[in-house]
């Protein structure tokens, strides 16, 4: 449809509400889209640095209402919780990393949300983010620090699994040595001689 039969309404999206990052950006769309009526959910889109409704002219009606209805949804867009997803895009980091860190308290979650996906039969449970923290993380570059501490902890973890084992390795060495001595004990034993007990029986020894 031409522009020229369309009403087209923008918001902006600042860098504090998309922190950079079009996965948060499309959550915001979602976010938006959830609390519209089904019939116009699919013509609000994010687009780069902001918001989009494009409806034709003949719902002008429609177009009024959901423009108030998106105006007070993105109001407090910027307090809006980080979905994991968006975590990841936003710090760079892997599924993995995000689990250990919040395991661990370094990230740190406001709460959880639940939803029902389509096509599962069971919902989903999650964590969420403040974004102030998710940007606090970011600024301070936090996720290159972390991942540089989780390498010496690594590094730290298999010194010390290699000590254990050597002292395992020490305390066996004892136990074993003993057996291999009373081995050797057992091969330096005088060799039997043939006829021995002959010579011994002919009194030659006494």
């Amino acid at each position: 449809m031409s522009p020229s039969k369309q009403l087209i309404a923008e918001w902006p999206l600042s860098p504090s509400a998309t922190l950079g990052s079009a996965v948060r950006a499309k959550g915001i769309e979602r976010e938006v889209r959830a609390r519209l009526p089904w019939a116009v959910r699919k013509h609000v889109k994010s687009e780069t640095g902001r918001v989009a409704l494009r409806l034709p002219k003949s719902e002008a009606d429609a177009f009024d209402a959901t423009s108030a209805n998106i105006s007070k949804t993105l109001e407090g867009v910027e307090a809006l919780p980080v979905l994991p997803r968006e975590v990841e895009d936003i710090l760079t980091i892997s599924s993995r990393e995000r689990h250990k860190w919040l395991r661990d308290g370094r990230l740190q979650s406001i709460g959880t949300r639940t939803v029902k996906m389509r096509a599962r039969s069971k919902s989903v449970t999650f964590h969420v983010f403040d974004p102030r923290h998710i940007e606090d993380v970011l600024d301070r570059d936090l996720a290159t620090v972390w991942r540089e501490e989780d390498v010496q902890e690594v590094a730290e973890n298999r010194r010390r699994g290699a000590g254990k084992a050597a002292l395992t390795r020490a305390g066996e060495r004892p136990g074993k040595a003993r057996v291999a001595e009373n081995a050797r004990d057992a091969d330096n034993s005088p060799p039997g001689l043939k006829g021995w007990d002959a010579f011994e029986d002919e009194g030659l020894l006494r």
